[in-house]
């Protein structure tokens, strides 16, 4: 006490500021006895951020040392009572009281790792801190309350998205198992409790990107980097190892037998002759679960715009193949599908998956594919993509006609027919059917009536109605390709080129291959530009002339127009 006395009194005389070596001092004590106990508070006082970071990192050293050994023996909460309220254990009461100081430490420092006032030096060793007591703070076992206390004031913090500490806690925790587990579960809570606090929503809860970004919009952005940051389970047959932040893991069975762990290394070691450890396939379900519960409470979330898209952009690869059933997000692709415009391309690959991988059937599909098919879609960023999608799901031998003859070039192959678009001629029956009206002698109504049938029948109307949003409705099997003809004169040499495939007999596949639409469907205005200046052009087309010519057009040219100035027209349009 007396050494203790003589610190205070020196504090005393500095004006109650105490140096970095008080601080040691201080420290050395409690560890030391427990009659310095309340050299406690004194420490705790400079776990702040704006503490100078190193007397923070002295006091926080001294503490982490003092707990650690002691968290074993501390009751589950500072609130716990004894059996004998009226006469309580002294004991239990200094248990109870270091319980309540650190409750304060772990709050403390999650305020440290969440200000942007900490250097990101101490920001990593508080982090480090906690985590050692998520490790060990629940009687050795996994504490899952500080991991949620952590996680929550992440994801409920005024820090950007791309802080260094999300970072930090993907990149150093998420290859343990169980870290990765409590995650899910943790971040499933929080989506569930997440609640809108604004009206900014557009069409099917996605919020409008012109509006400035709320607090429950960052913190969706924040869940969902801490969701596509978690690895995914890579498990082997019979040699995988998971590796644990908690030796004493949830996914070890309990029983009488000898542990077959490792606690050094913190491994399960997966063996066929143990009944400790859970088996591969039990651990990839369990994963499964909690994966496919936080990203379902995710997603019915009112996502921002720019997360909306990365979302769908990832889907079919990052989240579908870790589903315990991934059927559960045909409501969430439907609507994604129904909106319309980009956001229906880029929700196209997952659809295509569910459809073709796991069953799910859509009444509605190629109308709405058909609705798609607009003049933006060809300058959209994933149109590439889309392009080779919207190619997979026309490959259907079983397509009806009329639905093929509204779409491209690869179904005149896969469907004979629809060949005639190519060219489509008149046939007698109906010509003769067209002139036996032209005799018919009605009444004026019925007249005008029929008049109006023979002239959708007349050669060189074309029957396609684009306009049409149902295909079915489009009168695609009556038109004609008749495109095909400007296309073979088109001015860019890389199309006209293009056109010579139809020259062939499309039904004859021998003859032709079908086209590789990624070949096609990433190009523009620079890389065909940049194509042709590539190439070596050995034949140069020139214009010559024996004369030089003193107008741009001849008189012949234009029969009976003239193109001279009378001398007084010439003056006044000289002045």
């Amino acid at each position: 006490m007396a050494a203790s006395d003589g610190l205070s009194r020196k504090k005393q005389k500095r004006g109650g500021r105490y140096s970095l070596s008080d601080l040691k001092t201080l420290g050395q004590q409690l560890l030391s006895s427990r009659a310095h106990v309340n050299n406690l508070p004194i420490l705790l006082s400079f776990i702040s951020p704006s503490s100078p970071p190193h007397y923070a990192l002295e006091s926080l050293l001294s503490l982490q040392s003092f707990f650690t050994p002691l968290l074993p023996e501390l009751p589950s909460s500072a609130f716990s009572k004894t059996s004998n309220d009226s006469n309580p254990d002294p004991e239990f009461i200094y248990r109870t009281w270091l319980r309540s100081k650190f409750d304060d430490l772990v709050k403390l420092l999650i305020e440290v790792a969440i200000s942007s006032q900490s250097e990101d030096t101490l920001r990593e060793v508080v982090l480090e801190t906690i985590m050692e007591f998520v490790k060990v703070g629940n009687g050795g076992k996994f504490h899952s309350a500080i991991y949620h206390k952590l996680l929550h004031s992440i994801v409920h913090s005024t820090l950007t998205v791309g802080d260094s500490l999300l970072d930090l806690l993907a990149s150093k925790y998420f290859n343990y198992i169980d870290v990765r587990y409590f995650t899910f579960i943790i971040l499933e809570k929080l989506a569930r409790t997440l609640e809108a606090k604004d009206d900014k929503k557009g069409i099917s809860g996605v919020y409008d990107a012109s509006q400035s970004m709320t607090s429950m919009e960052l913190s969706i952005h924040k869940i969902h980097n801490l969701l596509s940051h978690i690895p995914a389970l890579e498990a082997s047959d019979e040699n995988s190892e998971y590796e644990m932040w908690n030796g004493l893991g949830i996914f070890i069975e309990k029983s009488n037998h000898k542990e077959l762990i490792d606690v050094e290394d913190k491994r399960i070691k997966s063996k066929k002759s143990s009944d400790k450890v859970l088996s591969e396939n039990n651990i990839t379900k369990k994963m499964k679960l909690k994966f496919t519960k936080a990203w379902i409470s995710f997603l019915q979330l009112p996502l921002p715009l720019d997360v909306y898209k990365e979302v769908l952009v990832t889907l079919h690869q990052n989240v579908i193949p870790r589903l315990s059933k991934p059927i559960m997000l045909c409501d969430f692709l439907t609507r994604s599908y129904n909106i319309g415009g980009v956001v229906s391309v880029m929700a196209l690959s997952s659809l295509y998956v569910l459809m073709t991988k796991h069953g799910l059937e859509y009444p509605n599909f190629y109308d709405k594919l058909y609705a798609l098919l607009e003049p933006s879609i060809f300058m959209a960023k994933h149109r590439a993509k889309f392009f080779q999608l919207l190619d997979s799901c026309l490959k259907s031998p079983l397509l009806p006609a009329y639905l093929a003859a509204a779409f491209f070039h690869n179904l005149l192959q896969r469907h004979p027919s629809i060949n005639c678009l190519v060219h489509q001629e008149r046939s007698r029956e109906t010509t003769e059917e067209a002139s036996g009206e032209e005799k018919l002698n009605v009444d004026d109504e019925e007249n005008s009536s029929a008049n109006r049938d023979l002239s959708d029948k007349k050669p060189g109307i074309d029957h396609f109605n684009e306009d049409e949003s149902n295909p079915k409705e489009t009168n695609a099997i009556r038109s004609s390709l008749w495109e095909l003809d400007t296309l073979r004169h088109h001015y860019c040499p890389p199309v006209s080129r293009f056109f010579l495939s139809f020259e062939n007999d499309l039904a004859v596949r021998g003859k032709t291959a079908e086209i590789a639409v990624m070949d096609f469907s990433s190009g523009s205005y620079a890389t065909i530009f940049n194509s042709e200046m590539r190439r070596r052009v050995k034949q140069v087309p020139l214009a010559f002339y024996k004369a030089t010519p003193s107008c741009l057009f001849s008189e012949s040219d234009f029969p009976g127009w003239t193109f001279e100035l009378k001398d007084e027209e010439l003056i006044s349009f000289n002045q």
